[in-house]
């Protein structure tokens, strides 16, 4: 084990020695290449920064729309059935609920629409992420 530390070590210094000796030019080419990666990474950063907040801006925006439209389809559902059961009294009850059934369903529809949307998004906001981290 030690032996094969000091091997290692051995390379490590030739590797160290030979970039010493190295032309200045080549470390001046060496430099300006890591300083360009490291634009290009800060570049691919902001732009996913910019990307993830965009979707999240969206997702709060589309919860806000779902839930207000939830809101007003419970309000259509319990005007209508209070219209329903004035005209008809409570004869016929399979109308009255039949229409908030189509309500839930439409609903549930679209939660389930917004659900997988958030899950799309959260796992393209990980694969982002593990690509800054990558990088």
């Amino acid at each position: 084990e030690v032996q094969r530390l000091n091997q290692q070590l051995e390379e490590k210094n030739g590797e160290i020695e030979q970039m010493i000796n190295q032309p200045p030019y080549e470390k001046e080419r060496e430099i300006l290449r890591l300083q360009k990666s490291l634009a290009e990474r800060e570049k691919a950063q902001a732009t996913s920064d910019v990307l993830c907040r965009s979707l999240t801006d969206e997702t709060h925006q589309l919860q806000r729309k779902l839930t207000s439209t939830a809101e007003m389809c419970q309000h259509l559902a319990r005007c209508l059935e209070e219209k329903q059961r004035k005209e008809k009294g409570n004869s016929d009850v399979q109308i009255s609920t039949e229409i908030p059934n189509q309500v839930f369903l439409l609903l549930l529809y679209n939660e389930t629409s917004l659900q997988a949307l958030i899950c799309n998004l959260q796992d393209e906001n990980r694969m982002l992420k593990q690509k800054v981290a990558h990088v």
